[in-house]
């Protein structure tokens, strides 16, 4: 595991707190920012889901009008 270090500092709300970069230069996201990236990708997720069930429906719709039973398959 690589280890963090502090080289910048952000100013939010007038509290000031450091921010890391991993070694490579990539900003580490704070607890906020990594709890937002995640709602965000579960959002994501959720949406696909949501479209992947949308096309199962269809398709088994076309199937029975074409005169096959989808649970016989």
């Amino acid at each position: 595991m690589t280890s963090s270090s502090p080289l910048a500092i952000s100013q939010k709300d007038e509290i000031i707190f450091p921010r890391y970069f991993t070694p490579d230069g990539e900003l580490v996201p704070s607890p906020g920012e990594a709890a937002e990236q995640e709602k965000q990708r579960a959002e994501q997720e959720k949406q696909r889901a949501e479209q992947e069930r949308q096309r199962a429906e269809q398709l088994e719709e076309r199937l029975r009008s074409l005169g096959i039973n989808p649970n016989e398959l």
